[in-house]
């Protein structure tokens, strides 16, 4: 596996990273069969240390995962805690399906685009109805069944994922909705 182990402003010493690399690695290896790559990225919120964790998966997931503490070393293991956390749930669900994937996950590149927001409720009328674009980026698009994107998604703590459904080949989307349920939005299943 390789790592990247960085700090945002502050320097990482190598004992740090011996640290995390030891650490990280026992707890991915334990519950997670062919991981390809890990970021841990450190740094400074007032008085705690910030410590955020990234596994991509050979199946094509990502683990991520957080925390903070007054000691640099503390919020590292706490980070690990829970990355080991969900990588155990993410196990016993593989377990639970009975499915292994066999391949990994194909993932297709498209456009990402960030516009730009509203002043506000009292601003007159927009002079056009196209936004403001103020970034453009490349993401992935993975091919997943619909409750592989689900654990994806619990997985990086996000509150949508969009996906090719690997069942109809189409594009959707899973999302949490405000009443902690997971909506799921296939376009193609119209009848």
């Amino acid at each position: 596996m390789q790592y990247q182990i960085s700090g945002k402003q502050i320097d990482i010493g190598e004992a740090l990273q011996v640290y995390v690399k030891d650490g990280l690695g026992t707890v991915v290896e334990k519950y997670a069969e062919r991981p390809t790559d890990a970021h841990v990225i450190f740094s400074k919120a007032g008085s705690e240390f910030v410590c955020e964790a990234i596994v991509h998966l050979s199946t094509g997931l990502t683990a991520q995962a957080s925390a903070r503490a007054h000691d640099i070393h503390a919020s590292f293991d706490q980070c690990a805690e829970k990355m080991e956390k969900q990588l155990r749930r993410y196990k016993r669900r593989l377990k639970d399906h009975h499915k292994v994937r066999a391949n990994p996950v194909d993932v297709l590149q498209g456009a990402s685009y960030i516009l730009a927001a509203e002043d506000g409720p009292d601003e007159s009328e927009p002079e056009s109805m196209e936004p403001m674009i103020i970034a453009e980026m490349e993401t992935r698009i993975p091919a997943l069944s619909v409750g592989e994107a689900v654990m994806q998604m619990e997985l990086a703590h996000a509150p949508v994922l969009v996906f090719r459904n690997e069942k109809s080949n189409g594009v959707n989307v899973v999302y949490r909705r405000d009443d902690g349920n997971i909506g799921w939005i296939d376009p193609g299943n119209l009848s």
